[in-house]
């Protein structure tokens, strides 16, 4: 357990001299604490220092950097001031969470090489029975001479490297019999010396969670006892005894009897290389014993685990309390001694609506009752205890358990565990046990122990290091076996009968290759030392995948990535259990053994799904590459699953206090299946293919919630400011701002929805940004309580190579470890069409003051404001949770990161700046850009030091921006503040874009030319140019923009134009004819063109729109889709997929204007299938037709598929003359693929030619892996 220094300020104060440290609280009245289910209202102060949690209340945090670890036992308070709080002022704060005194906590912190001290204490306390609160406090300290040494070890070989090997597993501990036959049945070779067989194998315990304390970090050797291998031979009577540990016996951390991972504990059997290590005699302390030792404390208890309360953390319980309420527990002590008091541990808890109770009976005496409170979210459970001491009179323990759910059938209690600990007499009773005495512990000098009736025992076995146990043989049979013991300490003994030894048990695959992970991950492929830079960690059947995504690093980054299989780990780390330490200590060893700082580790993927279940108790696990679960199993705001303990690497840390921090970025691929695993590698390959450049990677998505209560509208400024942050620091960042409350709030029979946000956020997703962020209300099931984006719109989106970093700090969002609740957070990281590349997301409720800190200091790193180089985004996410700020507020440990943690943000190089407007250098004055005027903007790509890259070649896309427009939230829910005023946000948004062009690079420079629409805002201001430089031959791109450019006025000399664009539409792609079939979701492709140019500047009434079905209340707007071909302003294209079409025929009319403001339309009709209809075949038709010798067969079909294809050529009086045989592939998804591979020379089955007429065809298509069918029929002509 981690030890804190905790001073009582009650006591008399120490002085001392040193380094001080000041603590002013200012405290300000109140806040609420909120998450999406519930609010708290809470006294104020610092908001940077101030952390709340329901299971811990108000708490003052602090943390700094320093040079060195300081001395925790040199604190010193030497001031403290206070004031009196009325108890009216504890406004929410339950008055059994304020402790009786200022309880202070210091700790040192690393995080790499920067070291940090973090102090936490209550600001609120009694003293005396009044309530005070902390107005300063200050500390002295002194700084630590050396630095605490690291628990790992020196680079070395497992011993798995070489050699046979085959493994077995118990499941209890205690003294195991193994036979030649067993071994034989795993495959061990017997017809070998048997002192060269040996047993390795660390047990059942769990590992510790903190790093310093020890354990193994690879398979150890067991000392046996092999009856009969004097002689070197294995005869068939020969066996092994051995002292083995099964995965039970309590683990403190967890609170628990039962390994939390796994029912199995394995061992290692391994041949040759030497004798093998055997037991040895015990040696006696010498001296005189003071002591004689005759009994030992016995430890019994039930534990089952089989629910999971809450869906969290890593508690477990048995018996449910439902329908039957009673329930008795028998226990038997034959050898306890009565006179001593039994310890009694019970922990119990309960769901329900309403107060329950737990009523508590031994031996038909009451003990206790349990009380639990009814579930509150976010608090879904409670639990109850009871520790303490009983009398019995006999061996009989009955433990009665009575639960009263008041009334109310849906309440539930649980049973935890019952523990119970007597005295017992030393006292051999025909079975084997173990025994200690924890009294020993606080003697001195040398005992005797004392076993009586023990004629029957063969050995007493001290197994106190169960690696190397001892033995004392009981040579004479004695009755009364005694031996000398050293006090002080507590030495665990085993009483061994050759005659009552348990059997151990086997898998169905017992085989061990060999592996060598310590040996060879920091080596290169000639054996030399080589530092890791980032580890992949995944299971057998998603090697592949991460192979690829191994490949995929050292090619984007230059990393050196090495794959991992978890079982290998488990292997070398944990004795072959699962156990999420194994990990951890795999990544230390790693982190450790590279001694310059620079070259350490840097990134950790685990690749495959997490569940809370790490035993696969539920249906539909996905519990692939385990995560850490807190022992907090009921809040959603307490409790988490974190990879963040995977990277914590320093000797304080592990058990995932708020102090400890992150030395390394961790991702999680979040793969449920191979198939998955693909999918997402093959995303991330996208994100780096050529096709996923583009000008979209300058867009920034900011989305608010709306302000259903007053405290909410930090939502919206926060949003906002966040978005202005980036723009004004990162100006070629277009920033894209969608507060929900600045469209119109529409009623439905679901309630409140805003059906223009959600189309908004279809819209700028499917444009394409970098990084998208969402500050606001939300849950497992989508974005805001108003559903603006919800888990079935996240698997509608198409976009496919425009792929964001989706930052969503809201509440649960991507709670991923439940597997049979997906989440809306994993289906957009699913979306094989688009989605997300990535997540930086909530896995529980988060306190919305917790995310206002994180979201601003996050996007100072994502972004890496005040820099040109841009960490990983999981990089960016380690630095913020480690940032000062935020550093001591546990609820940080809720964010997690999805995705490759090596990946970075694809922000393109700088830069891409202007050179003339007009033909007038931007150094100047230059001409304001009028209304319906001809523009020319000329520029350079150049180096980060202003250099013209004179070689780059390439496609500029420049995007021209009106004036900012001011802009004002609606106020939909009517909130209103304090003083009564409505909540409003004013805001600035980009201006419109006036023109999207494309332009040729040569030699690094380019012009782009265009006509200025009628439809900009007429007074003369700033607007914007954004620049987007492609180079295929390198692939690289730059941006950059410029806003100094100045749009405005009316050009009264412009020519005359009174003609519309001219307007093409397809479907899906070009070779589309209208009435055509297509699939639900199809595109809209539309070709424009006028020697004027396309408006898309938005002038009322002037957008390019499309309407579907002639419901012109919902059109699409689609301006943003819109842009001309390179070095042409008069024509261009754009495309928009339609989604959830209804089957059958649909029109649709598309509407553009010309920048002169005329309009032309254009219609096309297409007909949909339903996705549900296997084979659909449409608009069939021979061309030429009529024809003299050749003519080929032409059809729509809707399949993706290789279909098999005939036609039959009948006479009109039914004679078939000709028969063609084919076949013909599928064109993809997009559910309207043409064939046009049959053709025909007018000649009969024999060759000859048929005369002239008119004859009937049946085309018949079969598509074998549907097996289905379609015929149609068609007449044709011969000349």
């Amino acid at each position: 357990m981690k030890k804190y220094l905790i001073v009582f300020l009650l006591l008399t104060l120490n002085f001392s001299f040193g380094q001080s440290r000041t603590f002013n609280l200012e405290w300000n009245g109140s806040r609420v604490m909120a998450t999406e289910s519930s609010s708290i209202e809470v006294p104020s102060f610092n908001k940077e220092s101030l952390s709340y949690s329901y299971e811990n209340g108000l708490k003052y945090v602090a943390f700094w950097n320093t040079d060195a670890a300081i001395d925790e036992s040199s604190i010193s308070i030497t001031n403290l001031q206070t004031s009196s709080i009325r108890s009216s002022e504890l406004k929410d704060l339950k008055p059994n969470s304020i402790p009786s005194g200022v309880s202070f906590k210091i700790r040192n912190s690393q995080a790499r090489e920067r070291r940090g001290v973090y102090v936490e204490f209550a600001p609120i306390f009694r003293e005396n029975g009044i309530l005070k609160r902390v107005d300063q406090l200050s500390i002295t300290y002194q700084n630590r001479q050396s630095s605490q040494s690291r628990s790992t070890v020196a680079i070395s070989n497992s011993v798995l490297n070489q050699g046979t090997w085959r493994k077995f597993y118990v499941d209890t501990t205690g003294v195991f019999k193994l036979t030649k036959s067993f071994l034989n049945d795993i495959g061990v070779n017997t017809n070998v010396d048997p002192r060269t067989i040996k047993i390795y194998g660390q047990g059942g315990r769990m590992l510790p969670l903190l790093n310093s304390e020890p354990y193994p970090f690879d398979l150890t050797e067991n000392a046996i006892k092999f009856v009969g291998e004097e002689d070197g031979v294995f005869d068939n009577n020969d066996y092994i005894l051995m002292y083995a540990e099964g995965p039970r016996g309590f683990n403190e951390e967890s609170n628990t009897h039962n390994n939390i991972f796994t029912d199995k504990a394995y061992y290692y059997v391994h041949v040759g290389s030497g004798f093998g290590k055997r037991i040895q005699s015990y040696v006696e302390p010498t001296g005189p014993s003071t002591l004689t030792i005759n009994s030992f404390h016995e430890l019994q208890y039930y534990e089952v685990d089989e629910y999971n309360l809450a869906r969290l953390g890593r508690r477990w319980f048995g018996d449910r309390f439902d329908f039957d309420s009673d329930k008795v527990f028998e226990f038997e002590f034959p050898r306890i001694i009565t006179s001593e008091p039994v310890d009694v541990e019970i922990h119990a808890a309960a769901v329900g609506e309403v107060n329950t109770s737990m009523s508590v009976r031994i031996n038909n005496a009451d003990v206790d009752v349990f009380y639990f409170d009814p579930i509150d979210d976010p608090i879904l459970a409670d639990d109850d205890f009871f520790s303490g001491e009983i009398n019995l009179s006999s061996s009989q323990v009955s433990v009665a358990l009575s639960f009263d759910n008041s009334g109310n059938p849906s309440s539930i209690g649980y049973l935890d565990y019952i523990s119970i600990e007597a005295e017992s007499e030393l006292e051999y009773i025909g079975n084997q046990f173990l025994f200690l005495n924890k009294d020993l512990a606080l003697e001195s000098g040398v005992g005797t122990y004392e076993i009586s009736n023990a004629a029957d025992v063969d050995e007493v076995w001290d197994v106190t290091d169960r690696f190397n146990t001892t033995s004392i043989n009981n040579v004479d049979s004695n009755n009364l076996l005694s031996f000398k013991t050293q006090l002080g300490e507590v030495r665990r003994f085993q009483v061994v009968d050759f005659n009552d030894t348990y059997e151990p048990k086997r898998d169905g695959n017992n085989n061990v290759l060999n592996q060598n992970l310590k040996g060879t991950l920091l080596q290169d492929e000639q054996g030399e030392f080589q530092p890791l830079d980032y580890l992949i960690v995944t299971r057998e059947d998603m090697l592949n995948q991460a192979e690829r995504l191994a490949q995929i690093n050292r090619d984007q980054y230059g990393l050196t990535v090495k794959v991992v299989l978890i079982d290998q780990i488990y292997n070398e780390f944990s004795s072959g259990n699962q156990d999420v330490g194994a990990i951890r200590n795999l990544v230390r060893y790693l982190y450790d053994n590279v001694p310059n700082p620079d070259e350490k580790i840097k990134y950790l993927c685990m690749f495959g799904d997490a569940s809370y279940d790490y035993k696969d108790r539920i249906s539909n696990n996905t519990n692939i590459v385990p995560s850490w679960h807190s022992y907090n199993s009921f809040s959603l705001s307490g409790s988490f699953v974190a990879d963040d303990f995977f990277g914590m690497m320093d000797p304080d840390e592990g058990t995932m206090v708020p102090s400890d921090q992150l030395d390394l970025a961790v991702g999680r691929i979040l793969a449920d299946t191979p198939q998955r695993a693909k999918e997402l590698v093959d995303k991330i390959e996208s994100y780096y293919a050529p096709e996923a450049y583009g000008n979209w990677r300058n867009n920034f998505i900011t989305i608010s919630d709306d302000v259903d209560e007053p405290w909410e509208t930090i939502l919206q400024s926060t949003t906002d400011d966040i978005g202005n942050l980036v723009s004004s620091s990162k100006p070629f960042v277009n920033v894209i701002k969608i507060h929900s409350d600045a469209y119109t709030q529409e009623s439905s029979a679901g309630g409140q929805r805003y059906p223009d946000v959600n189309k908004a956020i279809f819209d700028a997703m499917e444009v394409g940004a970098l990084v998208v962020n969402y500050f606001g209300h939300g849950g497992e099931d989508g974005l805001a309580r108003e559903r603006i984006w919800d888990k079935n719109n996240v698997q509608e989106l198409n976009n496919s190579c425009k792929l964001p970093c989706f930052v969503t700090v809201t509440c649960e969002y991507t709670k991923f470890d439940n597997p049979n609740r997906p989440t809306a957070g994993e289906f957009l990281y699913w979306n094989r069409d688009g989605g997300a590349i990535s997540l930086i997301t909530t896995t529980r409720q988060i306190f919305v003051s917790v995310g206002v800190a994180v979201n601003v200091i996050l996007e100072n790193y994502l972004f890496a404001l005040g820099s040109n180089e841009y960490p990983s985004m999981a990089e960016a996410l380690r630095l913020t949770k480690n940032d000062p700020a935020i550093s001591g507020i546990e609820q940080r440990r809720l964010i997690f990161y999805i995705g490759d943690p090596a990946m970075k943000p694809a922000f393109a190089k700088p830069e891409v700046r202007l050179t003339r407007i007009n033909g007038v250098p931007v150094t100047e004055e230059t001409p304001v850009l009028n209304a319906l005027g001809y523009a020319t903007i000329e520029g350079e790509v150049v180096d980060e030091n202003g250099n013209l890259l004179s070689d780059y070649n390439g496609v500029l896309t420049g995007t021209v921006y009106d004036k900012q427009i001011d802009r004002s939230t609606l106020a939909n829910d009517g909130t209103t503040s304090q003083n009564g005023q409505l909540i409003v946000l004013d805001f600035v948004t980009q201006g419109e874009a006036i023109f999207r062009g494309q332009a040729t690079i040569n030699n690094g420079q380019f012009s782009l030319d265009f006509i200025v629409p009628r439809d900009i805002t007429i007074p003369v201001g700033n607007g914007k140019v954004s620049l987007y430089a492609k180079s295929d031959s390198p692939l690289e791109d730059h941006s950059g923009s410029d806003s100094t450019v100045r749009i405005g006025g009316l050009n009264e000399n412009a020519a005359e134009d009174n003609q519309g664009p001219l307007i093409s539409l397809f479907m899906n792609d070009e070779s589309f004819v209208s009435g055509g079939i297509t699939n639900q979701q199809p595109t809209l492709l539309a070709k424009l063109s006028d020697e004027n140019g396309i408006n898309t500047a938005s002038g009322i009434g002037h957008d390019i729109l499309a309407i579907l079905d002639g419901d012109e209340t919902n059109p699409f707007k689609l301006n943003d889709y819109y842009v001309a071909e390179v070095d042409d302003y008069s024509q261009g294209e754009l495309s928009y997929q339609l989604r959830d079409l209804e089957p059958g025929l649909h029109t649709l009319t598309l509407r553009a204007w010309d920048v002169y403001n005329n309009s032309s339309l254009a219609e096309i009709q297409f007909v949909v299938f339903d996705d549900n209809e296997v084979l659909v075949v449409e608009n069939v038709l021979n061309y030429p037709n009529p024809f003299v010798n050749y003519t080929e067969f032409w059809f729509n079909h809707n399949s993706s598929d290789l279909l098999d294809v005939s036609i039959q050529i009948f006479t009109v009086s039914g004679k078939l003359v000709k028969t063609i045989n084919g076949q013909t592939s599928g064109g993809g998804k997009n559910g309207n693929s043409v064939s046009r591979d049959l053709v025909w020379d007018g000649r009969d089955d024999f060759g000859d030619r048929i005369g002239k007429g008119v004859y009937v065809y049946k085309l018949k298509v079969h598509s074998p892996q549907l097996n289905k069918t379609v015929e149609k029929f068609q007449k044709l002509v011969i000349l």
